[in-house]
This record gives structure tokens, sequence and C-alpha cells, in this order.
């Protein structure tokens, strides 16, 4: 899992049920509906006065009157420095609105996106595990696993190339969210078959006419919220962040650090470890998917099972480590049950290969880290300083559906 973390990065999972690769291809059309960056038409309702929305009538959610705040959440400029304004993916199609996040939280969470009504996207990411899955694969709709581990969702709205899945074969989010839908071990329902589903359900009326101007249930429709509800989920209240404002420079010791969460974020940004080169800025996200040597003869693919590729195989997308503490367990495949695990990996288990990445080589051999148990524990202590508890119990991003 996780392509290039570079020493000691550690990876989770980010949004993506990665499983098999059986699922319906979007035709072109749809892919133009969906993400053509190079026009601002869509039928997404950009206004922000909701005094005309339609009452969401419906006994078995609970939202409120007026839509929680999803397009204009206010980051700090500290978060946004060191770049993380250019890794944004939004496309200028699909910007977020209030009324579309809130639509995209109720089909996040809602059973009837699967074939028998048992799996929602929420089922493989959990809000309190960072929207990722504390088992290693993930269970679809008919009981069998997954092929991959579920990446954490985090802050998936900063990727600079925009790409999604652990082999990155979605070219954007909008792309990424009809997939597990389609696909047969995870939710199992065709394009088709879904649109026709969702709309003889009640409450979908009034969501879709808020966010839409009208009623009318399509997947590019299902795409377009989903994305936007996901992309709104963004992480920037940790102890870090905390750290961060107070000082404004990444360098510097943090006043409300420990000696040990300091030290470890020194080694981290260190030329010794260089983790921060693969996940950088301040979401700690990579640029790309990398070959993280985590075996010699490859057993997964990755990026090259898509292109086709030879210097491709073994890659993985790199994605952001906020909340990385709580999306374990770790690698594409869920190989690391801890963050302990997946820092002696970088410290001394990378496996040599063709692909292997060059931060993680020393001439022709595998760099070593040669970290002492006191360096291994402060990076584990900075890692937890990336863990954001307002985010994992926000009531906007938390299941709408009231139980029985």
């Amino acid at each position: 899992m996780k392509k290039c973390f570079v020493p000691i990065c550690l990876l989770v999972i980010i949004l993506s049920s990665c499983s098999k690769d059986e699922y319906v291809e979007i035709t072109e059309d749809e892919e133009q509906v969906l993400v053509d960056d190079d026009t601002n038409e869509t039928d997404v309702d950009t206004e922000t006065d909701t005094n005309n929305d339609l009452a969401v009538n419906s006994s078995i959610l609970d939202l409120p009157v007026s839509p929680f705040n999803y397009a204009n959440i206010l980051l700090p400029d500290f978060f946004l420095d060191n770049d993380v304004r250019n890794e944004d993916n939004t496309p200028n199609n699909n910007e977020i609105t209030d009324n579309g996040a809130t639509l995209g939280r109720v089909l996040f969470y809602d059973n009837n996106l699967s074939r028998n009504n048992t799996i929602s996207c929420a089922s493989c990411h959990i809000q309190e595990h960072g929207f990722s899955d504390p088992t290693a694969l993930s269970t679809g709709f008919d009981g069998e696993l997954t092929s991959r581990n579920s990446m954490g969702l985090a802050n998936a709205r900063f990727y600079e190339n925009g790409r999604f899945f652990w082999d990155e074969r979605a070219a954007s989010l909008e792309e990424q969210t009809l997939v597990p839908i389609q696909d047969l071990v995870e939710m199992g329902l065709t394009l088709p078959e879904l649109e026709a589903k969702l709309s003889v359900v009640d409450y979908y009326e009034a969501l879709f006419t808020n966010a839409f101007g009208d009623d009318n249930v399509t997947s590019e429709r299902i795409a377009l919220a989903l994305s936007q509800f996901i992309r709104s989920m963004v992480s920037y209240e940790s102890k870090f962040d905390e750290g961060l404002s107070q000082v404004q420079d990444i360098d510097d010791n943090f006043p409300n650090f420990t000696n040990s969460e300091n030290t470890g974020k020194q080694l981290f940004m260190s030329n010794q470890t260089r983790c921060f080169d693969c996940h950088a800025t301040n979401v700690f996200v990579g640029d790309a998917a990398r070959n993280n040597g985590l075996d010699a003869n490859i057993t997964d693919p990755g990026v090259g099972g898509i292109t086709g590729n030879n210097n491709d195989l073994g890659e993985f997308k790199v994605p952001s480590l906020r909340n990385i503490a709580l999306t374990g367990p770790y690698m594409h495949d869920g190989r690391f049950e801890t963050l302990e695990e997946v820092i002696e990996h970088y410290n001394s288990g990378v496996q040599n290969n063709p692909n292997l990445d060059n931060r993680l080589t020393q001439g022709n051999n595998v760099r070593r880290l040669n970290l002492s148990d006191n360096d291994k524990q402060a990076l584990v202590d900075f890692l937890h300083t990336l863990t954001d508890t307002e985010f994992i119990t926000d009531e906007k991003y938390a299941d709408p559906f009231i139980e029985d």
C-alpha cells in the first residue's frame, strides 16, 4: 500500500475502496460531463442563498434546516502555506456548494447505493478512523473481501495530479466515486440500476432539487455531489496545526510539542529520513505514485497494472498523512498493523527492486536510516500530532440517518 513514502512515510488509505478492477467504464460522454475543467458550465446550483431550499421531509434523516457550511470553510493561512493551494484538485465545473455537499453526505451514508442495501461508502470509510477502514481488506455487499485496503479520505482534495485509487486508475475524484458502486465485490450496482433505485427514494427529491435545481437523479449528479462532500473533508485542527499557528514556520520547534514530538518533526523533515520529500506541504501528501520497496518481487502491479509500463510496476499513490494514527492498518494491502511497523520498514525493511524510488536508494543499494529506538519513538510521537479530533467528531461529516 502506499507507494513511496520515503523513509518513514506512512501512508494510509485514500479514498477509494480498492477492490477488483471489475467495473463498468465511464463513457467518454460521462467523463466529459464529470471532469471537463475547460468549462465553467455545470448544472450545479452555486447559489449560496438557501432561503428557497425545499425542506427534506423525512423521518429517517437528521439534517439541519439550513445546510452546514461546506463551501466556505475558512482555512487558515498557515495551513495553506507550503504550496497547499497548488495541490487542490477541485475542477472548475464542480466547486463545493452547501446543498451539493449535503446531498453528497446523504449519498455517502446511504445503503441504497449497494445491491442488497447493506453497504454504503461509509461502511469502508469510517469517520472515527479518519474515513478509512480498520481492517486490512473491506467487506463487500455479499461478504466478499476487496483486494486492497480502503484509503483515508481526509484532505483527498489536496493531491495535485487529481488521480484516485492506489493504482491511480481514476483520473478524477468525480470518476472515482462511481467505480465502487459498480464494483462486483463492493456494491454491485450498474449505473442505470442506481439511478432507478434512488429516483423512487422520497428524500432525494428535495435534496437533488436543492443541489441541482430539479429532482432528476443521474449518475453524473451523484458523482458531483459525492465529490463535493469528500473534498469538503479538510482536516486542519490538529496539535500540529496549533503549533504551526504559533510559530508560523514548520522548521521551528513548536511550543505546544513535547521534546520527543519536536525531535520527530525534525527527523521527518531531515535528510536522514527524507519523509517530507514524499509527504510534502502542510497536508503531508505526495505528488505522484511511487514504489516504496515493499517487495523484492512485485506481487501487486499497482500503477503498472493500469499503464502497462514495466517502469510503473509496484508503484502506488502517496496519500496524505493527516490522521495517520487513526487509519491503520497500513500500505495498499494493510500488511502493517502499526506505525511502528511502518517506520521499521523504512528504517531496515525496504526491499530493492528495479522500480524502487530513488529517495530510498544509495547507489545500487537500499538506503538504510540507522534510526535509534528513541528516533523511532519520536517519529511515532510526531505522527500522532497530525490527529484532528475536531474532524473525526464533526457532525457535518457524520451519519445523517436516524437509527431506529
